[in-house]
């Protein structure tokens, strides 16, 4: 895999983060105990195990809920933001581990594609919501659908 290959997985897993908090570490802690990457003998190796893939599935389908809640703070507001950085951080580093770069290149990547994720996806499902005069469902459950089809993509690349 070429290195330029490589940085573009690990911004596109930040930005899968930045789509939806918890659907990037639950893709990759799947894919690290399916072993579709191979994170073992590095200190994320414990994202392959069976209490990572439940923590995260768990936090990915409560987020998909509690997403479709008017109570819910908007992705930009500074914890949401920060939440998002940090799955960022954790799975740009396992993706770029996988992708042979060094742990700070991957977690740097994916904290850069988290932040434009978490602007992009927030311009992008106002801007659709206002300019097709829709309920918010009907643009939040396919950036659903989006962030785990590009979270499974990114992982099916290796």
């Amino acid at each position: 895999m070429s290195s330029a290959f490589g940085l573009l997985l690990t911004f596109g897993i930040g930005f899968v983060a930045g789509l939806r908090t918890m659907t990037a570490p639950a893709v990759v802690a799947w894919a690290a105990h399916l072993g579709w990457i191979n994170l073992s003998g590095t200190p994320l190796s414990f994202m392959g195990s069976v209490w990572a893939v439940g923590l995260f599935t768990l936090g990915a389908l409560a987020e998909f809920v509690t997403d479709q809640l008017p109570t819910t703070p908007a992705r930009t507001v500074p914890i949401q933001l920060g939440a998002r950085t940090v799955m960022g951080l954790l799975t740009g580093a396992c993706v770029g581990i996988a992708a042979n770069m060094p742990l700070w290149l991957g977690a740097v990547m994916g904290a850069v594609g988290a932040i434009a994720g978490t602007f992009g996806g927030y311009h992008a499902r106002v801007g659709l919501v206002r300019g097709l005069q829709v309920k918010d469902i009907v643009v939040a459950i396919p950036e659903d659908v989006l962030a785990v089809g590009l979270g499974l993509l990114i992982v099916s690349h290796f």
